[in-house]
């Protein structure tokens, strides 16, 4: 996504916790800002930061978010994971968004959140991240209709998409998921999960950056409050 949006001469912003950056350094150009998307205090000065540097920006793209892996049902959630999804997903999206806000009315913007298919057709073992993923959905809609007509907000809700992500990402969440087989839950359902996609293919996050990029864009200055389905024809609301 940043290399995407260097590439047509935007000036990028990446807002992610030390570890991450640390992991996976943003490439030359790039304002690194260290923040906490689930701790308020983080993401104030984080965007303290970016208005001291640029002053307003353009375009939030919000995507940060985990789940349980491996897929875990209901009775065996506890309370606390449960939890740390609901804040890892929804209240760090309540969080970016709502300081990202000011910035963006300056000189009218957009927001786009990546949230999921599973918020519309859950697999088993999904539950605390559908349901975080379904608050998203509601949430970019509330920032639609409250921001109109200076900000526009709209979410993209892919498939699976072949990354990390699949095996907890590459944080101590994945550590620890490497620990209980990684992706081997995904892989091992791939084959059945294949043929009930149109496009007989997995998706790639090539597939995402495309339709983030255009909400973003002017070319899409009359589309807010939406849902942009990105699943191959899995999911067809």
């Amino acid at each position: 996504m940043v290399l995407a949006c260097q590439a047509i001469g935007l000036e990028v912003a990446v807002l992610a916790l030390p570890s991450s950056i640390e992991r996976n350094p943003p490439p030359d150009g790039v304002l690194t800002v260290p923040a906490d998307a689930t701790d308020e205090t983080s993401v104030v000065g984080a965007f303290e930061n970016i208005e001291k540097e640029w002053g307003s920006i353009d375009v939030l793209i919000f995507l940060v978010g985990f789940m349980i892996v491996p897929p875990t049902k209901i009775p065996d959630v506890s309370p606390q994971a449960w939890d740390e999804v609901i804040l890892g997903n929804l209240r760090s999206a309540f969080l970016v968004c709502r300081q990202a806000l000011p910035l963006l009315h300056k000189n009218g913007g957009s927001v786009v959140n990546v949230g999921s298919s599973l918020a519309y057709n859950p697999l088993n073992g999904v539950s605390a991240y559908a349901a975080a993923k379904g608050g998203l959905v509601s949430l970019t809609k509330s920032l639609a209709i409250e921001n109109a007509p200076h900000v526009r907000a709209n979410l993209i809700a892919p498939s699976a998409i072949e990354t990390s992500f699949l095996a907890g990402g590459d944080g101590s969440r994945g550590e620890e998921s490497a620990r209980k087989g990684g992706d081997a839950w995904f892989q091992s359902m791939k084959d059945q999960y294949l043929p009930t996609i149109p496009l007989e293919r997995i998706a790639q996050p090539e597939d995402v950056i495309g339709p983030a990029l255009f909400l973003a864009s002017p070319a899409a200055s009359f589309i807010t409050g939406q849902v942009i389905h990105v699943n191959g024809g899995r999911v067809t609301p």
